[in-house]
């Protein structure tokens, strides 16, 4: 397990004090600009596209399951 050992186990409250005094958050060292956005949303558009196609046909494709296979 690491440098965790069996009795820190038993203690969640000191486990949570402990994880909270650790994070700490700063500004960001660089801007995300109008080009990164939407470098990232062509992305994301592009991962999500085929799963959202496949979603909304769905029910087509279940109808072609149900109908006997042509031979």
């Amino acid at each position: 397990m690491g440098s965790v050992s069996p009795s820190t186990l038993t203690r969640p409250k000191e486990i949570l004090t402990e994880t909270r005094k650790m994070i700490y958050s700063k500004p960001p060292r660089n801007r995300i600009g109008a080009q990164s956005f939407f470098v990232m949303s062509v992305f994301a558009v592009a991962m999500l596209t085929p799963a959202a196609w496949i979603l909304h046909h769905l029910p087509e494709y279940r109808q072609r399951s149900k109908q006997s296979p042509r031979a």
